[in-house]
């Protein structure tokens, strides 16, 4: 059996696709559930809402998107109940995401009992970091007791893209450099050696590396220390303001990149300081991930960002000739899968993302491997 059923659990969100083998059979989101007026009362009832509708049988498995394994998981893993103890113990990493997955885990177990369920970890990609890339210089004992670290998400992305980008190149993925840029509403960037994560931009949290629509990414720790003694504002409150109302929220007054653009076209200074902060942010992360790779045979821009904005794309790359970096601006306005001149030492791509697809191929391979 190939057929794979991904469910991605949101609080209030169901969304699915079913898979055989690449081939998408099927694919939806329910809404609004538990809420008044929404699709389904609870997300039992929106699983079965999904049976009911979608021909399940001969499953091979379900894949379950799950944001933060920790260091616990460092691959997807068959879901028994020690498993699901375990996300449920890593819920304080991931207090608004591992909740809503950990139902849909629990949903799927009851509901299709006979089917392995496997947990893929947006963390798992970056487990191959070495320690010095995850390890911040603050007290031992205190990161060791309470797992304060560099975890990294968007794994599943990262992984599909850079393998992608080696086939775009066609090169073996065990001998292919790449940087990939994972650009939408939330974004961060990974540094990929022969196919393993060696650096990524997110930490603990989704919230550290770059600018996104609501998210500050990287600032100052201090910053939380000032707004607390001096502003007065209460730890909720600042993170409140970090993660909900920062990044091109904070700057501009608008979270759609879209928006943004359109703004900064038309002459709005605050939309123009916006762009450039972003693509600053991204040049520095494109640089120092140069150097940690020493090498980079490519550049990937992916998401919905990335994949459609060529302003973005020469705006985060523009200056770094140099560097054997360069953007032909034809190929990037017709959004090309190479946007690269022919010749270019680093070759710049543009892959579009497929996180489903990536999370039935890991659930195909964990059963197979027994994880």
């Amino acid at each position: 059996m190939t057929r794979v059923l991904v469910l991605n659990c949101g609080s209030s969100s169901l969304r699915y696709r079913l898979f055989d083998g690449s081939d998408v059979l099927a694919k939806g989101l329910i809404q609004r559930i538990g809420e008044e007026g929404g699709d389904a009362a609870g997300h039992r009832e929106a699983l079965q809402r999904l049976m009911d509708t979608v021909d399940l049988t001969e499953l091979a498995a379900v894949g379950h998107r799950v944001v933060h394994g920790g260091d616990r998981f460092t691959a997807s893993t068959v879901v028994n109940d020690e498993v699901a103890a375990t996300i449920e113990e890593l819920i304080p990493l991931a207090p608004l995401h591992n909740p809503a997955a950990l139902t849909g885990i629990e949903v799927a177990r009851k509901l299709l009992p006979d089917v392995p369920q496997v947990a893929v970890f947006d963390t798992a990609f970056h487990a191959t970091i070495p320690p010095e890339g995850v390890r911040w210089a603050i007290d031992r004992e205190v990161a060791q007791r309470w797992g304060i670290r560099r975890y990294g998400f968007h794994g599943t992305s990262h992984a599909y893209v850079s393998r992608e980008t080696a086939r775009v190149l066609g090169r073996p993925v065990e001998d292919t450099n790449v940087i990939t840029l994972h650009l939408g509403n939330g974004s961060s960037a990974t540094a990929v050696a022969g196919g393993r994560s060696v650096a990524t931009s997110m930490g603990l949290s989704p919230l550290s590396g770059l600018v996104m629509g609501t998210r500050s990414g990287d600032i100052d720790p201090s910053v939380v220390f000032h707004l607390h003694r001096v502003a007065g504002m209460s730890l909720d409150e600042i993170e409140d303001s970090l993660t909900r109302r920062g990044g091109l929220l904070g700057l501009t007054g608008d979270n759609d990149m879209r928006t943004v653009l359109e703004r900064r076209a038309s002459g709005d200074p605050e939309a123009a300081l916006a762009f450039d902060v972003c693509c600053r942010r991204l040049r520095e992360y494109v640089g120092s991930y140069l150097a940690v790779l020493g090498r980079a045979d490519a550049i990937t821009f992916t998401a919905g960002v990335g994949e459609n904005s060529p302003d973005i794309r020469a705006g985060a790359l523009g200056g770094l000739e140099a560097l054997g970096i360069a953007i032909d601006p034809e190929r990037n306005a017709r959004n090309e899968r190479i946007i690269s001149p022919d010749g270019s030492p680093v070759t710049v791509c543009v892959v579009p993302t497929e996180e489903e697809l990536e999370i039935a191929r890991e659930a195909r391979q964990a059963i197979g491997s027994g994880h």
